[in-house]
């Protein structure tokens, strides 16, 4: 069917495309950053453990350095992009399962999308690669520190092993559901993803259903869901896992609405608006704006109607 892009969205919108429908038109508009949400941050927290080595090419004893490192280029974009949602326009980044039982965590340092793309990731410096994988630490990291009062936060952390602590990481992640619930703490969230063939599935999806049946909801009325969890395979495939985590499953904004030109709502985010928005709007509309605690957006979309 008839498709047009919009060549100048306006911020917070990356991408619009406008499609014929039967009925008028289809939109599909990217949402690149959380707008005007003040204080809001990302981090990314890399797996240093020692089974990780060869992902960032060391070289192991007597033997020749046999691989690349695949995890400087991949760390670079997904902090780059995770950077666009932070209200500073950086991501705090960091390695976590250092040292000899795995409890330690490495700054990286807080970076811009501009800025990481000369930072080396080489593995920690400070402390040892680890021979256990905690995940408490990163956790309690992005929750006490990089994200303390934070209204709106997204934490990636990237593991190829089985965790270690997963007990703990839940009963702690319980209790930020009910900081959330009483609204000690706003949004949050965090996105476990898997590398390599030793990940154990069952335990990430033990993380992600942890809220299930726990009725915890915001002040507001929206249900807590701390975890994402996403399963890469190899390296280079986390790329387009990320995008698909941040398209599809992120919420940007609370909640919030679509109205056409004509001031009649096209359709309504209780739950939260997603970084992707796919909406219908009758034909002869020549653009649409997005209602947000705190503010509105318009997008023409007339530009490209003649094409259509």
């Amino acid at each position: 069917k008839a498709m047009a892009q919009l060549s100048h969205p306006v911020e917070p919108f990356g991408e619009v495309n406008v499609f014929k429908s039967a009925t008028g038109l289809s939109i599909k508009a990217t949402i690149l950053m959380v707008p005007n949400v003040e204080n809001a941050h990302t981090g990314l927290a890399i797996d240093a453990s020692a089974s990780m080595q060869p992902m960032y090419g060391v070289k192991i004893g007597p033997f020749p350095a046999a691989k690349p490192n695949v995890v400087e280029p991949v760390a670079r974009t997904m902090s780059a992009f995770l950077a666009n949602f932070s209200s500073d326009g950086k991501c705090s980044n960091i390695y976590w399962a250092c040292s000899p039982d795995g409890s330690a965590i490495e700054e990286i340092g807080r970076f811009s999308a501009e800025e990481v793309e000369t930072v080396p990731f080489t593995g920690p410096k400070r402390f040892p690669w680890g021979k256990q994988t905690r995940l408490l630490p990163p956790v309690r990291y992005f929750a006490e520190h990089a994200f303390k009062d934070c209204p709106w936060s997204l934490g990636v952390i990237v593991t190829d092993g089985i965790v270690d602590d997963l007990a703990d990481v839940k009963s702690y992640c319980l209790q930020l559901g009910q900081q959330m619930a009483s609204g000690q703490r706003l949004f949050m969230k965090l996105v476990l993803i898997g590398v390599g063939s030793e990940v154990d599935e069952n335990q990430m999806e033990e993380l992600d259903d942890m809220f299930e049946g726990s009725n915890l909801k915001t002040p507001k009325g929206k249900e807590i869901d701390i975890w994402d969890h996403k399963i890469a395979g190899e390296m280079q495939k986390l790329e387009e896992i990320f995008s698909e985590i941040v398209d599809e499953d992120m919420i940007v904004v609370e909640s919030g609405k679509i109205m056409d030109n004509n001031g009649k709502v096209a359709k309504e985010y209780r739950d939260g608006v997603p970084a992707v928005l796919k909406f219908d709007l009758p034909a002869g509309t020549t653009g649409f704006t997005l209602e947000f605690p705190g503010g509105n957006v318009t997008q023409d979309i007339s530009e490209v109607l003649g094409r259509l």
